[in-house]
């Protein structure tokens, strides 16, 4: 007979709880089991002590008559530091998927465009500033060259308040 450490559900619907236990592994997943030798809990946190509870004994009897625990029970074991570490390999699971490819090409997209935006506006930036000290020196050229001129007398305004009163008399 072929023994199995794995993990059978029950709760309810959306709040699973799980039994770990030794079975054959002929039997359906949650039906007749030879001993229940732990509980998960995934609707704890990960940090609370009752997620997953393991009677250490029964588990190491059960591995030396020959039971292979499931992938995730092994994890279990691995954690409590029944079992040493497996090195596991999935190059594909931990690649994006395509969407989030898509978006992370978006991103950068937006960040390139962004970045040629500002490095445009800081030449223009600086066209300005070499313009705008161009003009200020051109000013200042102009302003020694052209001799000082003194204010014409403003007689001419006199001049038209003394037409505009014959006028009107």
């Amino acid at each position: 007979m072929a023994l199995a450490l794995r993990m059978a559900r029950g709760g309810a619907k959306k709040r699973p709880y799980y039994r770990i236990v030794v079975a054959d592994s002929r039997m359906p997943r949650d039906g007749r089991y030879i001993e229940k030798v732990g509980t998960y809990n995934p609707m704890l946190a990960k940090d609370d002590e009752n997620r997953v509870n393991l009677q250490e004994d029964r588990i190491k009897h059960w591995i030396s008559q020959g039971a292979r625990p499931s992938d995730r029970v092994s994890r279990f074991l691995e954690a409590a530091g029944m079992m040493e570490a497996k090195k596991r390999n999935n190059p594909n699971k931990g690649k994006p998927g395509q969407k989030a490819l898509d978006l992370i090409e978006e991103k950068k997209d937006k960040a390139e465009a962004a970045a040629e935006a500002a490095k445009e506006a800081a030449e223009a930036a600086k066209e300005a500033a070499k313009a705008a000290k161009e003009a200020a020196k051109a000013e200042a050229e102009a302003a020694k060259a052209a001799p000082a001129e003194e204010p014409a007398a403003e007689e001419a305004p006199a001049e038209e308040a003394k037409a505009e009163e014959t006028k009107a008399e």
